[in-house]
């Protein structure tokens, strides 16, 4: 039951629920003009977008930058003007749809779109990008998403029986999603963000990407340097897809296309030359890049939260996922997981974890009640059997702490009962209060844009150490530049700084 079984697991059991809502029709398409088949009407496409947002705004949280999101939704909405939804030939129920372009608080590299006009970038793709002309080509390409109705086209096709293979988010990249994290949205939000788009989808929005910032003026080719950022981000975490096994076109290949469609545009008389470098590293100046370590962070086998003031040890093998909603921890072979989050639906730890127990389908092994380091403390353990008949050990213990009460719920497969009760035992009995003052004043990362005042390969520009673990490459691939690359004077570059 780990990040892709749970996945899965929650796609099939929400898949029903979405294609019961689906009706297959015919309808206009705002692009082409002609008829397509979609899942849903254009009103039930705007609906489920509105009522997805909101998911989408509690679980991810929004970037706190009011100046930056205006900014980024002023430049989406240049785009949509653009559009195939404001054009002559637009069929009337397209007409003047309104967009909602959102920053994310999320140091993952990506963007994606909902139906009906929602579209989401996160600082982290932000952070990335090294001018104007690079953003409208996302931006474009997530317009291109919505206008094509690409989502409404795949459940279409489920309806028929045809089944999306599940994927990424929009550009190939992870967004971050974890199951423990999907169990908190709804079955059709958690769909939604499984649903991966055709390699055709991906195409069509590329070249509509492409077709909107160009007749908005913008230099299009510049979105080849963006892709090419993406190639290295995952070769560098080695989660590079071979092209044939992945939903979306390899980056290489997008980072060849794109100029050659932006060319097109060209030859047909559009002036392409805004670039807006200037304004968009103005806009960038500060932003937090990476882990928020304010919101959790972990050093040296300890996770440490600073605002919250607690720590709690992670064991050896364990990898952490750090959402908004819970703590992850996760071993190297997946078959052991702990998820610690705020209880905010009990007043005591003993009422926290017999709401657990009392679910159906769980059986109670034993319970007691005690202390955790000072703190009040009620664990149990109790057998559960999933739906496919595996048989799961589940290890729950649930403190109060500071006035709230947390629950660290673990488990694994019965069989590996012995083998992680002991990992499991550390955990929860290490939870404590964070004294160290230097962890308890961490403050986030921030770029700072800076203009170079000398001729020098880009390396020689980077302070030493940096900070939070973040390696050379990692800035490299930020500015879109090589370590050993030539920086001539008077460039802006993006330096972490903490």
């Amino acid at each position: 039951m780990m990040k892709r079984s749970l996945s899965h697991f929650i796609y099939l059991l929400t898949a029903a629920v979405l294609l019961n809502t689906a009706c297959v029709t015919m309808q206009v398409s705002p692009v082409s003009g002609n008829k397509r088949v979609y899942g849903y009407s254009w009103e039930q496409e705007k609906q489920i977008g509105a009522e997805s947002d909101q998911e989408i705004i509690r679980q991810y949280g929004i970037y706190d930058d009011p100046e930056l999101t205006e900014y980024v939704n002023r430049l989406g909405q240049e785009l949509v003007k653009v559009s195939h939804f404001n054009r002559e030939d637009t069929p009337q129920q397209y007409k003047d749809t309104d967009f909602t372009f959102r920053v994310l608080n999320s140091p993952v590299v990506n963007a994606f779109a909902l139906p009906g006009g929602y579209v989401y970038v996160t600082r982290g793709l932000l952070t990335h990008l090294e001018n104007e002309a690079q953003l409208m080509v996302v931006l474009g390409h997530e317009i291109g998403h919505v206008a094509a109705r690409h989502a409404s086209q795949r459940a279409a096709e489920q309806q028929l029986g045809q089944l999306a293979i599940i994927g990424g988010a929009v550009l190939g990249q992870s967004l971050g999603l974890d199951g423990g994290n999907i169990l908190q949205l709804s079955s059709q939000t958690a769909q939604l963000l499984f649903l991966s788009y055709s390699r055709d989808d991906e195409r069509e929005s590329d070249k509509l990407g492409v077709e909107y910032s160009a007749m908005d003026g913008y230099a299009a080719e510049e979105g080849a340097r963006f892709f090419e950022s993406l190639k290295r981000i995952s070769e560098k975490s080695g989660q590079a897809i071979p092209s044939h096994l992945s939903s979306h076109p390899d980056p290489g290949e997008r980072e060849q296309n794109i100029p050659k469609m932006a060319a097109e545009w060209e030859s047909k008389g559009y002036d392409m030359e805004k670039v807006d470098e200037d304004d968009f590293m103005k806009m960038i100046n500060g932003l937090m890049y990476g882990e928020n370590p304010r919101e959790g962070f972990e050093r040296d086998g300890m996770f440490y939260h600073p605002d919250m003031e607690f720590k709690f040890p992670v064991p050896d093998g364990f990898s952490v996922i750090n959402q908004p909603s819970a703590v992850i921890l996760v071993n190297e072979t997946q078959d052991a997981v702990v998820q610690f989050s705020l209880d905010n639906e009990n007043e005591t730890p003993e009422a926290s974890v017999k709401a657990f127990l009392s679910q159906e389908g769980v059986e109670t092994l034993e319970s007691d009640q005690g202390n955790v380091n000072g703190y009040a403390n009620y664990t149990a353990e109790a057998s559960v059997v999933t739906e496919d008949g595996t048989s799961l050990w589940v290890d729950i213990s649930a403190i109060e702490f500071s006035g709230m009460i947390f629950r660290f719920l673990s488990y694994t497969t019965a069989d590996k009962t012995n083998e992680y009760r002991g990992a499991f035992n550390k955990v929860s009995s290490g939870f404590s209060k964070l004294t160290d003052s230097s962890i308890l004043s961490i403050q986030p990362v921030r770029l700072q844009v800076t203009k170079t005042q000398r001729s020098g390969s880009f390396s020689s520009f980077l302070p030493n150490p940096l900070p939070m673990g973040i390696e050379p490459e990692d800035i490299a691939i930020l500015n879109q530049v090589s370590l050993d690359q030539t920086i001539s004077r008077g460039t802006l570059i993006k330096i972490p700084k903490q």
